[in-house]
């Protein structure tokens, strides 16, 4: 079993199983009945998370997986840890105040594109945007699968579904594209179908202190499928992923990214140098080239970039709140039930009296 190096920077006053004991992924299996619909892809996401979470070393009362509504957001259920079904799209909302409030936490947000980029959209990238120790890890089937197959925000433009029988007119968001345009420090894609992968991103993230955005391709097979067949298949696979490795050259097996005058563009690979391939550096502070690398896929999956587009340090939001209280009980002393009365009351407060009629 691959393992991860401890302490994670991530996990910052996380508590640790004690020395000696060891968590498998038995110990993260839930004893509730698993129910989506056969061939759903998870089930390999739920797998590898639970596979994942052993090698963290973190007892599981201190995990906390938040959830909205959709498929995906019965995530919770089927993990043995602490966790939340909560309410559409609000699932960062709720997950931020737990953060902020329980520093021994490590607080994960299941969520699906229609649940996040939709309902939820603003409560995504304020969460992102404020920096909050969160992984949010976003399923993407490009449907809304649980209330039954209408096109969604990450839908291709023309798909014909129930809510859009002429094919849709939406275009779809990029959900790498905007979490990087809401200032995430860390933003990565990965794929269900592809479990070495997804538990690699899974342990960058869990080490990344502040929010950290993982994108996942996942298959509805009821109302939506084969919508990623081609990256399933070895072949294709091959020519058409972009794997983003740090310090390695970006690839596909007969494409290279250069930096040309007109920015970065894909290329022949062999109408170029070694030494003119762009080398990945997902910790760049300026977010351009991973912006632009966001907008590598055309929308028609014939180069579709996956890893880690950004992971870059800046102070977290949660961790900062509590900098702020520490520092006011500090210099004041802890509130009382006088200071709170007082604080309710305020300056100028309205008094209704009963005069007893």
């Amino acid at each position: 079993m691959t393992t991860v190096d401890l302490p994670l920077p991530g996990l910052h006053g996380v508590p640790t199983v004690p020395e000696g004991q060891t968590l498998t992924r038995k110990d993260f299996t839930s004893d509730q009945e698993v129910r989506w619909c056969p061939g759903c892809g998870d089930y390999a996401i739920l797998a590898t998370f639970q596979a994942v979470m052993p090698e963290l070393g973190i007892r599981r009362e201190n995990i906390a997986v938040v959830s909205g509504i959709g498929c995906s957001s019965r995530f919770p259920y089927y993990v043995d840890a602490y966790g939340m079904h909560s309410i559409h799209g609000r699932a960062p909302a709720i997950a931020t105040g737990l953060a902020t409030a329980r520093e021994d936490l490590s607080v994960w947000v299941v969520t699906g594109d229609g649940d996040a980029l939709s309902i939820g959209g603003n409560h995504l990238i304020h969460a992102l945007r404020r920096n909050v120790n969160l992984k949010i890890l976003m399923f993407n089937n490009r449907i809304y699968g649980l209330t039954k197959g209408q096109y969604s925000p990450t839908s291709p433009v023309g798909i014909v579904t129930k809510s859009s029988p002429q094919g849709s007119l939406d275009a779809p968001f990029n959900p790498v594209a905007l979490a990087l345009g809401s200032q995430a420090t860390f933003v990565a894609r990965t794929m269900a179908s592809d479990r070495d992968h997804l538990a690699g991103i899974l342990r960058a993230a869990a080490a990344h202190r502040g929010a950290a955005f993982v994108e996942i391709y996942q298959n509805c097979p009821i109302f939506n499928d084969g919508a990623f067949d081609v990256l399933r298949d070895a072949e294709q696979a091959q020519a058409r992923l972009l794997r983003m490795e740090e310090g390695q050259p970006l690839v596909t097996a007969d494409r290279a990214v250069i930096s040309g005058t007109r920015g970065l563009e894909l290329v022949p690979r062999d109408s170029v140098q070694d030494e003119q391939v762009l080398i990945h550096d997902p910790r760049d502070p300026d977010p351009s080239r991973a912006f632009t690398l966001a907008w590598m896929d055309p929308g028609d999956m014939s180069h579709v970039p996956v890893g880690v587009f950004r992971d870059i340090s800046r102070p977290a939001y949660d961790d900062q709140v509590r900098a702020q209280i520490d520092a006011a009980i500090e210099a004041g002393g802890r509130p009382t039930d006088d200071d709170l009365n007082n604080l309710f009351a305020g300056r100028d407060p309205w008094v209704v009296e009963d005069d007893g009629s």
